[in-house]
């Protein structure tokens, strides 16, 4: 597709699975894959709060590079693994996002590729038009 960017991180999950981190569509919406708390390429297991904020500081990494940042964001998605975890995950992304108020869904799964994970997170931002 002509004009999309698309960025790599080198989690080893995107080569061994064939998909981007992020994918910048010529509309300016960009697409942030499933982030899990991955820190230098483990995963760094905690409680759901840090877990959750681990998660999203993926997703933001992956809009830097295409010179994005939070207050682009326009749509968040959690995936939890409990639904006693609700309060801990919303608050993380009440402290993340207050000020951005994107549009959120929090969906209860089944489970992840690793069972110490009880968080991921997807992100859409926009970039808008440039001023003129």
């Amino acid at each position: 597709m002509s004009g999309v960017r698309r960025i790599q991180t080198g989690a080893p999950w995107e080569e061994a699975f064939g998909y981007s981190r992020a994918v910048e569509l010529p509309n300016g919406l960009v697409l942030v894959a499933g982030c899990t708390s991955v820190i230098n390429g483990e995963i760094a297991a905690g409680d759901p709060y840090e877990q959750t904020v681990n998660s999203f500081k993926v997703a933001f990494a992956a809009l830097e590079e295409l010179g994005l940042g939070r207050d682009d964001v326009v749509r968040t998605r959690m995936y939890i693994t409990h639904a006693r975890d609700v309060e801990d995950i919303g608050r993380a992304h009440k402290e993340l996002f207050d000020s951005v108020r994107p549009a959120a869904s929090m969906i209860i799964v089944s489970g992840f590729v690793d069972p110490s994970l009880v968080v991921e997170v997807e992100v859409e931002a926009y970039r808008g038009e440039p001023a003129s």
